[in-house]
């Protein structure tokens, strides 16, 4: 059995697995993001329950036995990061993979811009042009597709969607 510690860790999502488990989505310094489960999390008499909601900064314990599991967690502070954006950096953060640059984003060290994050995961948005058009001033990011868009292609895609436009923005981050 591998056990090894996170000195920190930013908590991004978590979701309910089997009866009683939940399955995190962990940023962790020098280790990246993570999936985790936490066993008998939803219990009511569980420990880690409160620790492990999203937006929390914990020091954890994680072992490899059967997969990852997380032993313990103790919240250290809450984030100033939206659930909005906890979501996207979930779904943009690739396993394993740690950046210093994206850890002072995601643990609050430095205020959350998703340009200059991007720029740090390999996305330059100065170095790219809108899918659509082709115009070098991107304002936004599919995640889906890992396209940028100008505002004026935003606004386009908008008006023809129509009401349906609202799920297809989910997946669109602001860069300007």
């Amino acid at each position: 059995m591998n056990e090894f510690y996170f000195s920190e860790a930013v908590v991004l999502s978590k979701e309910p697995i089997g009866e009683a488990d939940v399955r995190v989505s962990l940023y962790a310094k020098n280790f990246g993001r993570i999936l985790a489960r936490a066993k008998s999390a939803r219990k009511i008499t569980s420990k880690l329950a409160a620790h492990l909601e999203p937006g929390n900064l914990v020091k954890a314990r994680v072992i490899e036995q059967s997969g990852v599991q997380v032993v313990d967690a103790l919240k250290i502070r809450k984030v100033d990061i939206s659930p909005a954006n906890l979501h996207y950096l979930d779904q943009v953060l690739a396993d394993g993979d740690y950046d210093e640059e994206v850890w002072n984003f995601v643990s609050g060290a430095l205020d959350l811009h998703w340009g200059k994050v991007l720029r740090a995961l390999g996305w330059d948005p100065s170095l790219a042009l809108c899918h659509s058009c082709e115009v070098n001033r991107p304002t936004a990011f599919e995640i889906a597709s890992q396209n940028f868009f100008c505002s004026e292609c935003v606004l386009n895609f908008a008006v023809k969607q129509g009401a349906g436009f609202k799920s297809q923005v989910a997946n669109l981050i602001s860069i300007s």
